[in-house]
C-alpha cells in the first residue's frame, strides 16, 4: 500500500466515497483487538499507551439498539439545531473556503453533517477529510502535512462531537503550536463541537450536556471504522495512523441511519439554535479535579465527564461508577441500561457539573 493514500468507501468504510477521506492506514487485517481486562492492565500497569492497541466491537445488543433509536428520535432534531448552529459559526471563523478536518473518529459523523448543512443550508460543496489525533501524540504529522500540500492548512476547521475535560481540545492546541515550530503553519488550534461542557472553545452550538445519539454506538455509527492506532511496530516513515475497518458489522451498520435521521431534519427546523455563548472558561477541568479528589483519584485520565465520555467508559474500558445528575433524565437512560448491564454502581449527585461522569477502575499491581 502506498504510503500517505486517502481512503475511501466502500473499499474503507460504509460512508460514501464524497462524504470523507480518511487520511488513515489501513490495518484491516491486523489483529490488535485485547480484552477490557488484559487492555486496562497494559495501559495502567505496563506503560503502553492506548492508541496502540484497540477494544473489542459488538454488535450492540436488542435492548440497546431499541434505546438508541428512542435517543435518536428525540434528539436527532436538537442535534440537527446544533448542526446548522455549529455550520454557520465555522463559516463566519473560516470562510466559504473552508475544508472540514475531523477528529477521528468521533468527530466523523459530525463532519459529515456539518458538510451536508452547508451543502443544504448555504449551498457550499466543501472536502471533509479525518485525521487522527491521540493524546499523549497529537496530531498525525503526515495527515497534516498532506492538508499542506494538497487543501492548505489556512482552510482547515477541526472538527469534533463533544468536549468533556478538554483533554483533546488541549492536544490539539499543543500539537498545532509544535507543527508550527516545525514550519506547518496556517492552522487554527480551535475546536468546532456541538457541544462544549468543558467550556474550552468558541466554536460551539451549545455548552449543555446534550445528548450526541452517535456517542452511543462504537464502529457502528462511525462507519465501520475503528479508533485510531499508532506504533513504530505498525506505522513506519511516511506512514498515516492506522485504523481498521470492520467489514463483519456492516449487517448491524446504523452510521447511514444516524446521518440521515439528524439531516432530514435540516429541512424541518431551518433556522439555527441561538445560545449565548459565554466566552470559555474552562470549568470542565475543575469539575473533573474535585471529582478526582472525592474519590481519591490519583490520575485524572480516568475521570470521564459528559454523556458521551461516560458512554465510552461503559462501553470499552473498566468502570468503576457512573455518576448521573438525575437518574430519571431521559438522557442519561442507555447510561444506566448499560450500567445495568455491567453490574456498574450508580451513585447520583445533584451537584455535578455534568449530566453524566464515568469513573474507570484504578489497577493496582
Amino acid at each position: 500500500m502506498k504510503s500517505r493514500q486517502v481512503l475511501r468507501g466502500t473499499d474503507f468504510g460504509s460512508y460514501a466515497p464524497d462524504e470523507v477521506g480518511w487520511l488513515l492506514k489501513d490495518l484491516s487485517e491486523v489483529h490488535l483487538e485485547l480484552p477490557v481486562d488484559e487492555r486496562e492492565r497494559r495501559v495502567q500497569l505496563e506503560g503502553g499507551h492506548y492508541s496502540e492497541s484497540l477494544p473489542v466491537e459488538y454488535a450492540p445488543s436488542p435492548t440497546y439498539l431499541a434505546l438508541f433509536e428512542l435517543l435518536l428520535e428525540s434528539w436527532a432534531g436538537p442535534v440537527a439545531e446544533g448542526i446548522a448552529s455549529l455550520g454557520d459559526l465555522v463559516l463566519s471563523s473560516r470562510g466559504s473556503d473552508v475544508v472540514l478536518v475531523s477528529l477521528a473518529r468521533a468527530g466523523t459523523p459530525i463532519g459529515i453533517l456539518l458538510r451536508r448543512w452547508l451543502q443544504q443550508g448555504h449551498g457550499l460543496s466543501v472536502d471533509h477529510y479525518a485525521i487522527s489525533i491521540i493524546r499523549g501524540k497529537g496530531l498525525d504529522r503526515e495527515a497534516v502535512a498532506w492538508l499542506d500540500e494538497n487543501v492548505g492548512l489556512e482552510r482547515v476547521a477541526f472538527v469534533d462531537g463533544w468536549t468533556g475535560k478538554g483533554a483533546i481540545a488541549a492536544c490539539l492546541e499543543e500539537s498545532v503550536t509544535e507543527l508550527g515550530r516545525q514550519g506547518f503553519v496556517g492552522l487554527d488550534p480551535q475546536l468546532a463541537v456541538i457541544t462544549d461542557p468543558a467550556g474550552v472553545t468558541n466554536l460551539c452550538a451549545t455548552r449543555a450536556d446534550i445528548v450526541i445519539p452517535s456517542s452511543c454506538l462504537n464502529s457502528t455509527v462511525s462507519g465501520l471504522v475503528s479508533r485510531t492506532v499508532h506504533s513504530d511496530v505498525l506505522i513506519g516513515p511516511g506512514e498515516f495512523h492506522g485504523a481498521k475497518f470492520y467489514r463483519h458489522l456492516l449487517p448491524h451498520d446504523l452510521s447511514a441511519h444516524f446521518l440521515d435521521a439528524v439531516s432530514s431534519e435540516f429541512s424541518s427546523s431551518p433556522m439555527p439554535l441561538r445560545e449565548a455563548i459565554l466566552p470559555p472558561q474552562g470549568g470542565g477541568i475543575l469539575a473533573c479535579q474535585a471529582i478526582a479528589e472525592r474519590f481519591g483519584i490519583g490520575d485524572l485520565n480516568l475521570v470521564k465527564p459528559g454523556i458521551g465520555e461516560a458512554t465510552r467508559v461503559l462501553l470499552r474500558r473498566r468502570p468503576a461508577c457512573l455518576l448521573v445528575r438525575d437518574p430519571h433524565d431521559a438522557r442519561v437512560q442507555h447510561l444506566l441500561n448499560l450500567a445495568a448491564d455491567r453490574g456498574v454502581p450508580v451513585e447520583q449527585d445533584d451537584g455535578l457539573a455534568f449530566e453524566a461522569v464515568g469513573l474507570i477502575e484504578r489497577l493496582v499491581p
